[in-house]
């Protein structure tokens, strides 16, 4: 049995919070410069451009590199030989990015659902746990931004609809959200499970290397379908127009219920910002 203090985690989330915020990663970056050469639209190619400058600034200055510093999702692989002490594990994780948000001069954007009162310090964060073998601790911040968030989107299809509704409901999303999740964006894409799994599978899908290729060659070919439908519907870098609408659109699928077929549409805005951390 592995022992790991609260406190190696919380300060483990604290500095994953902070610089998930400043430094966007080099699979990002790559995207980023294969769209302004593949980019057809000059607007187009100018938002690439920039997109690419605002990263070298955050990474440069150690500031945000979008004033919407998210709502902190955290995905947690905690192995089963693992032993957590001097501390309850939950709140070590929500004094990480307490800490981190307030050290780092993070905009905190958590509130009270009706008042919108702030709670002041960006928790509670959203933490997803998965027991897994070993005694290793693996644990991803995900900072969301609202603007990609609202536009995503859930739906309980009839089975009879299958793939042909899977995409019209991917590329509706899409073609709704127009300019609004900041484009050029990553879409995640939750197909099976259950309601609420079928959104953790697709915000999950974002967390995947942007440019690589699904290893379930059914899901491969799914994806690239997609990413030409998004694409064409010419929505473009930032909603100006253009081709470039999505850098990636990534999929997951599990089995459901024979009498459901739900998909999860989670759209990432192009500061598709995470960090991943290993204990």
């Amino acid at each position: 049995m592995r022992q790991i203090d609260a406190k190696e985690i919380t300060r483990a989330v604290k500095e994953a919070a902070i610089t998930a915020n400043f430094d966007l990663g080099e699979d990002m970056l790559a995207a980023f410069k294969r769209g302004e050469k593949e980019e057809e639209s000059p607007s187009g190619r100018e938002v690439f451009r920039q997109l690419l400058e605002n990263a070298k600034i955050a990474a440069t200055e150690r500031v945000p590199m979008c004033q919407d510093c998210g709502l902190a999702v955290i995905f947690v692989e905690l192995g089963q030989d693992v032993h957590v002490t001097g501390g309850d594990f939950q709140q070590a994780i929500q004094e990480g990015v307490r800490q981190g948000y307030g050290e780092g001069f993070l905009r905190k954007s958590l509130c009270h659902p009706l008042t919108r009162a702030n709670t002041g310090d960006n928790t509670p964060a959203v933490i997803h746990t998965e027991i897994v073998p070993g005694d290793h601790l693996k644990i991803t911040i995900v900072p969301k931004g609202g603007g990609s968030e609202n536009m995503s989107r859930v739906f309980m299809l009839k089975p009879a609809e299958g793939l042909p509704g899977i995409i019209d409901r991917v590329l509706a999303t899409v073609r709704e959200a127009g300019p609004n999740p900041c484009p050029p964006i990553i879409v995640g894409v939750g197909i099976g499970g259950t309601f609420e799994r079928a959104g953790i599978l697709a915000k999950k899908a974002l967390l995947r290397h942007v440019g690589s290729v699904n290893p379930e060659p059914e899901l491969a070919a799914l994806e690239k379908q997609l990413l030409q439908g998004v694409n064409d519907l010419g929505i473009g870098p930032q909603g100006l127009g253009g081709r470039i609408t999505a850098l990636a659109v990534h999929v997951v699928m599990q089995p459901c219920h024979i009498a459901s077929l739900p998909v999860a549409v989670n759209i990432q805005c192009h500061a598709a910002r995470h960090k991943e951390v290993v204990l």
